[in-house]
């Protein structure tokens, strides 16, 4: 659409009306709201939390532009209102995405970009916080409990050790199980454990394969979501743990599983040990 002889200062542009609706934290909630049904005043103050004459205010200045308009002694939204609404929120929705990947993209893989960006609402972020390390750990022990198939492209000592005591009582419970890490990942888990693990290794529905270039990440196939797990370079510490039931994630998580478990061999408990 192209307006002729319509002319705006920095002030009241685009730029303008934008830094208006957040400047207060209740006027985008006041036209989303009145973009999904009418509203009175004293309905808008008790879901805002803020003073009749604030929204007083505020509603006129949307009625400036043409945004809401009186019917009766509620507001609604016009369509310029409900225009503007829907795009702020997803502004909104889409910088909450930003903020959740903003502390993690560093240590996610380079494919991870060739995802749509539809995808990353639908993923949760638990990171590492200086006063809660486990944090990321205990998500991923809770996404664990009660799984009947468990695939893991490099679990990771700092990942698996916690949960050690969970997979003997899902393989008890006859789930199965793949791990795919580094020998020396194996070799701790046979010499710190040598009972608990040589008994493991025994079981038809667990397999320990072991692969020498693994990617920097861990890649988690449970029955319903995807993990990718976050690790430090040098010290494998899980710094966080993403997880989702996308759909679009896990196909690219099984081809990236598949890939290595092509090349994956199986473990020789006695010479890892030796």
């Amino acid at each position: 659409m192209v307006l002729d002889n319509v002319k705006h200062s920095a002030a009241d542009g685009p730029l303008g009306d934008i830094a208006y609706l957040v400047r207060s934290d209740h006027r985008v909630s006041v036209l989303v709201v009145l973009s999904d049904c009418p509203q009175g005043r004293d309905e808008l103050c008790e879901r805002t939390d803020v003073s009749s004459s604030t929204i007083r205010r505020t509603l006129g200045e949307f009625e400036k532009r043409s945004w809401v308009c009186k019917n009766g002694h509620q507001y609604e939204a016009t369509q310029l209102g409900s225009f503007i609404a829907e795009a702020m929120q997803v502004l909104i929705d889409r910088v909450e995405t930003e903020r959740k990947l903003r502390d993690v993209w560093h240590w996610l893989p380079e494919e991870f970009g060739e995802l749509s960006v539809e995808t990353w609402p639908d993923l949760r972020v638990t990171v590492a916080e200086p006063d809660f390390p486990y944090r990321p750990i205990n998500r991923f022990e809770s996404l664990l409990q009660g799984t009947t198939r468990f695939r893991c492209l490099r679990p990771e000592v700092s990942l698996m050790e916690p949960c050690f005591g969970l997979l003997f009582q899902l393989l008890d419970d006859e789930a199965n199980i793949t791990l795919i890490d580094r020998r020396a990942c194996h070799a701790y888990f046979l010499s710190t454990y040598p009972e608990r693990s040589a008994e493991m290794i025994q079981r038809d529905t667990f397999t320990a394969l072991e692969h020498d270039r693994l990617p920097s990440h861990g890649i988690g196939l449970l029955d319903d979501r995807v993990t990718i797990s976050c690790f430090e370079k040098g010290s494998g510490t899980v710094r966080a743990l993403i997880d989702t039931d996308s759909q679009e994630v896990r196909e690219w998580a099984e081809s990236i599983y598949a890939s290595y478990r092509a090349d994956a061999r199986p473990i020789d408990s006695q010479q890892i040990v030796g």
